[in-house]
């Protein structure tokens, strides 16, 4: 009788100071991954934190750079990293090389090739005497780095030409954002160009677009969003919250009307003049699904084509690695 005096004493005393026992619990601390500026959500999300009315309540969010996926994976194993942003190839890396087997796509981050969109674009010079694909044997064949998404989609171009790196062509590895120097420098005779850099007015001037990406893969699902299933499911209310916070954000920047605001927001976190980003959020960028809801069907086709290449040994049945549930429970919300 005592210790139930005790407790019910406890528990009015949260009730007169405005807690609840339920309430009273920390925020759940989410750190969330991002490379390049803008293309990656994690990277402008606390940008509009006026629109994420759950943050600071039910869990906290540090936007984590990094150069690259493998960092990520190795974050994200040691669990130093809650949403990390993978691209499908560093996806199926992560689940056989890594042994992640807990792993689990949430969102969708962007597409490439999706029909009036944007698809990555491969560069060859304008006086390079390259017309069609073939005539890159024996060429220099520039990449950011083996295994990433854009390297995977141009030797699945090569290889459908009969082309195989070391037999055909040489590859060699540079940022993304020299692309355009590297091809006009003569260090390689072809190029890929990601947004924003595809727009750079020397790349456009000097060199030719040879293919775009959906001439050799189709749709793809490019860069996804994935978190631990043990994190889930220890924190799946505040996980629902994030998300919900995360499409009311997401549809704001994709929403026309506000497409200056966007592009203020986009200079000042890159240091480039607002006007230079006219191509965002419309159709002359990657497609973003506005429900975060990513195509399953095309990332299968994506792991598989990782596994033909040989960058992981087995299949993957990526069905097994895909929880949507998160992003579906939020947009039922804001429904």
């Amino acid at each position: 009788m005592r210790f139930q005096k005790f407790a019910l004493a406890g528990v009015c005393a949260l009730g007169l100071l405005g807690i609840s026992p339920a309430n009273s619990a920390e925020p759940v601390k989410i750190r969330m991954s991002w490379v390049a500026p803008v293309a990656n959500w994690a990277s402008i999300i606390l940008e509009k934190k006026d629109l994420a009315v759950h943050l600071g309540k039910s869990y906290t969010l540090e936007s984590v750079r990094y150069q690259g996926t493998p960092q990520m994976i190795t974050a994200i194993a040691n669990n130093e990293l809650e949403v990390s942003n993978l691209a499908y190839s560093s996806l199926a890396i992560a689940i056989e090389n890594a042994g992640l087997d807990d792993i689990r796509v949430i969102a969708d981050e962007f597409q490439d090739g999706v029909p009036g969109y944007f698809s990555e674009q491969f560069y060859v010079r304008k006086d390079s005497g390259i017309n069609k694909v073939e005539d890159l044997k024996g060429k220099v064949i520039a990449t950011n780095g083996g295994g990433s998404a854009v390297d995977v989609a141009m030797r699945a171009m090569l290889k459908k030409h009969g082309l195989e790196e070391k037999r055909d062509y040489t590859m060699i590895e540079a940022p993304l954002p020299t692309m355009p120097a590297v091809l006009s420098d003569k260090k390689a005779d072809l190029v890929p160009a990601v947004l924003p850099f595809a727009l750079n007015p020397k790349l456009k001037e000097e060199g030719k677009i040879l293919f775009e990406q959906r001439e050799a893969i189709g749709v793809t699902q490019m860069i996804v969003w994935t978190a631990r299933k043990s994190f889930i499911d220890k924190n799946r209310a505040a996980m629902v919250d994030f998300m919900e916070d995360m499409l009311r954000i997401t549809r704001w920047y994709l929403d026309p009307k506000n497409h200056d605001e966007a592009a203020k927001i986009a200079s000042n976190v890159t240091k480039v003049p607002p006007e230079r980003f006219g191509w965002l959020f419309t159709k002359a960028d990657t497609y973003r699904d506005p429900n975060l809801l990513p195509n399953v069907e095309a990332l299968q086709r994506n792991v598989d084509m990782t596994q033909d290449l040989g960058f992981v040994k087995k299949k993957i049945d990526i069905k097994k690695y895909v929880d949507v549930s998160l992003a579906q429970e939020a947009a039922k919300r804001l429904k």
